[in-house]
């Protein structure tokens, strides 16, 4: 038997191949023409799928079969895949196939596709062999013809389809649909009937009498039970499900809803309509992740989809990603001015973001219309009461209220308009009439928020009783109650209200917050973490927690490393929350770990495709690593994303000046004000440009634009003032900036009159300004601090000193004054700065700045240990700072550690131009 343990190889050799046939004969071995005829037979025992099937095998061993890809176009366009349909037809022409043969079902296919223009173009003039097929054909120009509202062309394109044959089911059915258009409507039905009577088995007559009954009749039961009529005849008939689905959820019923979805995705689980209706049921159950999965499905398979760029545009609006919803919506207004819903919720986006001006122009087409529903009424009166005009917002409010009286969100927002017009009386008691009658709560909240603005919060706490009523087991109205007290310096009652939130629900996050930011308060840093981490042990990928795990961490002076492992953790439980993304590229850019950054960005646009914020934060992150040629094509792309934006433009203009190009960067800021004409950060910079390029004429049109655009702003006096100090006309600038100050007295128009008139050398006019300034302005800090600044660049740190000790009157727990101020004291030989830099490390644990200059104050005081432990803690917040490096160096050598300090100053010595201390480095080499 050992013939069997050492098999001849020479035999296996030949065996080998033998099996492989043998193999391949059993599982297929029909010859190709084989598998088309069993194709044909299939699809006429009307069994797409087997027919697909076959096909493909026939044209896996033949690809060049123009038949089989001509009947592969029929079943695929029968199996409800026009996309693929038109793709296997137009192959079938490539192959010579009969254009006459192929032209009829492939204007089918574009008709679905919505391929009006280029079906006419190309198949007008084809001439089909068959009558069936002539009238298949011409049924599809008619469809064409129809949306491009060509009626001439569309009425004989239906003529000539039922004069090649009378009987033609779709021509008739297209007459029908004429009918229906002209509110001939019984007639259509009547017409539609009878053709039912002679072909009860038409699923398209049935989907076709539910869509006349709904849009023609509004009677939506009707209309479904013949939907499910067409489904009976055709269980996998997409059209009719998800005509169903549709009504179902206009009507509310979800639940029907979700069943009718389960019977779609069992016959169709991967067609872009089906992911549609995964997204509308997602979206009605507020799961933002699963909607947006799924709409992203379907806006990869059709991305012009209207349909689907307005559900991904509510979705990003729900979701609060105001610059994804505002980019899809204005993709559907731009596509469909017409569209009276596409319009308001792209108004309503703006309204969200704080642009109501874009929202009046979004709705401003609507106006001429005197058939507006109640919502976009609502939504007009919302966006008139934004920008002030509180006359119209009544009016349309009023109009919203009348056509649907029941409404309470629209009775509210109308008492709401009367509160901003002064009525306060009548407002309130409208308020607390709606909220005492109705079981909705937004005129409670209405009410608690109206009175919380006017810090009326006994008044504040009785509605909330009131909303408390309505909602007994939901945490609001105690979240609400802690909010109040809070604000009225009751703590301990506001802690109560808040531990029984999170008694209702542990889960409630704005509770668990609330009471762990009083935990922090209370110098209680490790009750805090307990509460966020009892959250994550119910729910470990909750992302909220995680990242005020993180943010502690960093308030508490976690390293950057703890914070980024606590972001990362975030990011890995929740892989398309953009947010954690977003914040682990800012802390790596923040710390100018740009390569981290970049790493970050990259795996963020792998996770989250083209969203607009993460791509900005990638170019950003590619401009910072000096990438800048990426950059480009970065912000490009976002532009490209975001047409009506003009945040991209700004990007590309910082981009070509980081790469010091200006004529690009002007380019990129001209673009910017096409999209939002009084874009002041565009402008602003357009006028340093100018005046970089000595261009003070244009400058000064800029700034002079500016003034008429905001009459009420000073921002253009600043920029003309700016424009008269580049040129060193001191006097005018002072006099320019103070007009400004007559317009609005803000305090960086202040600094530029001390600055301006210190640069003209009018010394005493500028003290006697700031005297005067700080007398009619003692709470302005910002002012005190340019002076403290200013006296430290005179060197005059006596006066310094004297400018953070009236700021820490004002503000005494401000760490950066008490920072700059022990600085000061240490300079100037005085007791007390150690303590100052000691309470600014209390109020902010975690400034490695504040670290080192304790460090350096403990070092003057010869106490080396603790000197170099708190040195030791700002680098490793900060490990490649030179300037820490340095002072190390200095501590070490105060503490008589010479080989340490050596060390030190080697390695910055090494770093050469990269470190701009050198003198001060060689120096202290010598006296080593």
């Amino acid at each position: 038997m050992n013939h069997l343990k050492h098999p001849n190889p020479t035999r296996l050799a030949f065996a080998a191949p033998l099996l492989l046939a043998l193999l391949l004969g059993a599982c297929g071995g029909d010859k190709p023409e084989a598998m088309l005829a069993s194709a044909k037979d299939y699809l006429a025992k009307n069994d797409p799928k087997a027919a697909v099937i076959q096909l493909k095998n026939a044209l896996q061993a033949n690809p060049d079969l123009p038949e089989a890809r001509y009947v592969l176009g029929l079943a695929l366009l029968r199996g409800g895949d026009p996309v693929g349909a038109e793709t296997e037809l137009r192959k079938a022409i490539n192959l010579k196939h009969p254009v006459e043969q192929v032209a009829p079902p492939m204007a089918r296919a574009m008709l679905a596709l919505g391929q009006h223009k280029k079906l006419i173009d190309e198949f007008a003039r084809v001439q089909p062999t068959t009558a069936v097929g002539k009238a298949e054909l011409q049924t599809a120009l008619f469809g064409a013809y129809s949306a491009l509202g060509q009626a001439d062309q569309a009425r004989a394109a239906l003529d000539a389809a039922l004069a090649a044959d009378p009987q033609y089911a779709p021509a008739l059915m297209a007459q029908v649909r004429a009918k229906a258009v002209a509110r001939d409507i019984d007639g259509a039905l009547a017409q539609l009937d009878g053709l039912l009577t002679t072909a009860p088995a038409n699923f398209d007559a049935w989907k076709l009498k539910g869509d006349i009954l709904q849009g023609g009749k509004t009677l939506p039961t009707e209309a479904i039970a013949a939907y499910r009529k067409a489904v009976e005849v055709k269980a996998d008939y997409v059209p009719a499900h998800t005509a169903i689905l549709a009504l179902l959820l206009q009507q509310g019923k979800f639940d029907e809803a979700a069943k009718q979805l389960e019977q779609l995705k069992k016959v169709a689980p991967n067609q872009p309509q089906t992911k549609y209706f995964e997204a509308a049921m997602a979206y009605q159950k507020n799961d933002l992740k699963a909607a947006r999965e799924a709409i992203q499905q379907v806006l990869k398979a059709f991305p012009g989809s209207m349909q689907g760029l307005q559900l991904a545009g509510l979705i990003e609006l729900r979701s609060n990603s105001l610059i994804q919803a505002e980019d899809y919506l204005a993709k559907v207004v731009q596509a469909m001015p017409e569209s009276v819903v596409g319009r308001r919720v792209l108004a309503a986006t703006y309204l969200r973001g704080g642009q109501p001006a874009k929202a009046l122009a979004t709705m401003q087409p609507l106006l001429k219309r005197d058939d507006l529903d109640a919502t976009s009424n609502s939504i007009l009166g919302q966006t008139f009461l934004q920008n002030g005009d509180t006359k119209k917002a009544e009016e349309y409010f009023a109009k919203a209220s009348k056509q649907d009286p029941k409404n309470t969100r629209t009775r509210t927002s109308l008492a709401l308009t009367h509160l901003a017009g002064g009525r306060e009386d009548a407002a309130f008691a409208e308020l607390q009439d709606i909220a005492a009658s109705d079981t909705d709560t937004s005129a409670d909240m209405a009410l608690i928020s109206a009175h919380l603005n006017r810090k009326e919060y006994d008044k504040a706490l009785k509605a909330i009783d009131g909303l408390e009523k309505k909602q007994p087991d939901k945490p609001l109205a105690a979240n609400l109650r802690g909010r109040t007290l809070l604000a009225k310096q009751d703590v301990a009652g506001a802690r109560k209200s808040f531990e029984r939130a999170v008694a209702i629900d542990p889960m409630y996050f704005p509770a668990v917050a609330s009471l762990a930011g009083l935990d922090m308060a209370d110098k209680k840093p490790e009750e805090a973490r307990k509460r966020f981490e009892a959250v994550l042990a119910k729910d470990p990928k909750n992302g909220q927690a995680l990242l005020a795990l993180a943010e502690m961490r960093a308030r508490s002076g976690g390293s950057k490393d703890e914070i980024a492992a606590v972001i990362t953790r975030a990011v890995t439980a929740n892989p398309t929350d953009t947010m954690p993304r977003l914040l682990l590229i800012e802390l790596h850019l923040r710390n100018k770990e740009f390569k981290l950054a970049l790493a970050a960005a990259q795996n963020a646009i792998a996770a989250v495709p083209d969203h607009p914020e993460l791509l900005d934060a990638l170019g950003r992150a590619q401009l910072a690593a000096g990438d800048t040629n990426q950059a480009f094509t970065t912000f490009n792309k976002v532009a490209a994303l975001q047409p009506t934006s003009a945040s991209p433009h700004m990007r590309l203009a910082e981009a070509y000046m980081f790469a010091k190009n200006p004529e690009n960067a002007q380019r990129s800021l001209r673009k910017a004000l096409e999209v939002q004409p009084d874009l002041l950060a565009a402008q602003a910079a357009l006028v340093q440009i100018a005046m970089g390029a000595k261009n003070y004429p244009e400058a000064l049109s800029i700034a002079r634009t500016v003034q008429k655009q905001r009459p009420k702003s000073p921002a253009g006096y600043q920029l003309e003032g700016d424009v008269a100090a580049n040129q060193k006309k001191f006097d005018l600038a002072a006099d320019v900036y103070r007009t400004g100050l007559k317009v609005a007295p803000t305090s960086e128009l202040a600094r530029k009159v001390h600055a301006a008139l210190g640069a003209g050398n009018k010394t005493a006019d500028a003290e006697k300004f700031s005297a005067g300034w700080i007398k009619d302005n003692p709470k302005d800090v910002a002012f005190r601090l340019y002076l403290a600044e200013t006296w430290l660049a005179r060197g005059d740190l006596g006066n310094a000193e004297k400018s953070y000790l009236g700021i820490l009157q004002v503000q005494p727990e401000n760490a950066v004054v008490l920072n700059n101020l022990a600085w000061v004291t240490g300079k100037l030989k005085k007791d007390g700065a150690v303590a100052y830099a000691e309470k600014a490390i209390k109020l902010v644990p975690a400034q490695p700045t504040y670290m080192d200059t304790l460090a350096m104050l403990l070092s003057d005081k010869n106490d080396y240990a603790k000197a170099l432990e708190w040195q030791t803690k700002a680098l490793v917040l900060q490990p490649e700072n030179s300037l820490f490096k340095f002072n190390l160096a200095k501590i070490h050598i105060q503490g008589g550690k010479k080989e340490l300090a050596r060390t030190e100053l080697d390695a910055l010595a090494k770093l050469g131009d990269k470190f701009g201390g050198q003198a001060e480095v060689a120096a202290l080499l010598k006296t080593l």
